[in-house]
């Protein structure tokens, strides 16, 4: 079992193509909200990550981790990985 990966994004958003990218480099699967137009989504978007206000935003396991940017920095640092796997595997 691999950690839960949500991601919120906009249609032609490149830092929201360069963090699915990462993630799918991992060969993580991840569930993709399109904000483009707003809507519900959207409102959840803000209301799960206070400020938020740019995409992509990005949570594991329902932790706010920001954007495509922050991702790339956790992978740098190599916490990424340790992020991405569900305690017991």
């Amino acid at each position: 079992m691999t950690a839960k990966v949500e991601i919120y994004t906009k249609f032609g958003c490149p830092y929201c193509v360069r963090a699915k990218h990462l993630l799918e480099t991992k060969g993580v699967t991840y569930s993709e909200y399109d904000v483009t137009m707003g809507g519900p989504k959207r409102d959840e978007m803000v209301a799960r990550a206070p400020g938020a206000r740019t995409v992509p935003q990005i949570f594991i396991n329902d932790v706010a981790i920001g954007g495509s940017d922050d991702l790339r920095e956790l992978d740098y640092e190599g916490k990424l990985d340790a992020l991405l796997a569900v305690a017991g595997n």
